[in-house]
């Protein structure tokens, strides 16, 4: 896939520490590299396995957001520990000073004139429990790519649901509710934090924009009083 590299995307990999009948949560960082407002939204190949907050938003030039994903309690682990569950980060230029509640799902839609980045992210199960630690390899910045050899487009993922969806009903004992219920504060102030920024931005922008009209307000009364007073003071010596 082509496109001009509007995030940067950490990690990789969404890397899940595999346990039967326990929710798993993940975290990625979506960074905007650009001096633009950046609209995201995530998609997945399984929506029903996964609660994903937010889902969708807007990011603001050189801010990072914090995406976290669930993966609901499973009852069978699958053959071999493997799974093929993907997901797609969609990315595309927004409006300055757009909000989350400005986005539609036609700003995702391909056009000749229009760049939509796409990053795909493989699930991946680890070890809950290793034996020993073993180092990662360093996670860098990552330009969008293509997992597999074949060709799969878009159309494979399907859109999340609302990022709000709980986890099915009849696997949720004590400790399940208490995680979906801390997860959910989480991302609620992940989300207060980004709208924060997003006004703070908006403000420093307004508080420029006034300081440059005082600057050139104050330029053109200082000429004006300068040619006054040269005015005044060849009329004084030509009257002498």
């Amino acid at each position: 896939m082509s496109g001009i590299g509007l995030l940067k995307i950490k990690p990789s990999d969404l890397k899940f520490p595999f346990e039967l009948k326990k929710p798993i949560t993940c975290c990625m960082q979506l960074t905007n590299k650009t001096d633009r407002y950046v609209a995201f939204k995530v998609k997945t190949t399984n929506p029903k396995k996964y609660c994903v907050r937010p889902n969708m938003g807007i990011i603001l030039p050189h801010m990072t957001c914090s995406v976290t994903v669930q993966m609901q309690a499973q009852n069978e682990a699958p053959p071999d520990n493997q799974c093929r569950d993907k997901f797609l980060i969609q990315s595309v230029v927004a409006a300055d000073g757009a909000a989350t509640k400005d986005i539609t799902p036609e700003m995702f839609n391909k056009a000749p004139d229009k760049v939509v980045d796409e990053f795909k992210l493989r699930v991946v199960y680890i070890p809950a429990n290793p034996p020993s630690p073993v180092p990662e390899e360093p996670e860098e910045g990552w330009s969008p790519r293509t997992l597999d050899k074949g060709t799969q487009t878009s159309s494979s993922f399907d859109n999340l649901s609302n990022s709000h969806e709980e986890p099915s009903k009849g696997k949720s004992p004590e400790a399940l509710t208490m995680i979906s219920k801390l997860t959910k504060e989480k991302s609620d102030a992940i989300q207060q934090n980004q709208e924060l920024r997003q006004e703070l931005f908006s403000l420093q922008e307004l508080v420029k924009k006034q300081r440059n009209l005082h600057r050139r307000g104050f330029s053109v009364m200082f000429a004006a009083v300068v040619a006054f007073l040269g005015v005044l003071f060849g009329y004084t010596i030509k009257k002498g």
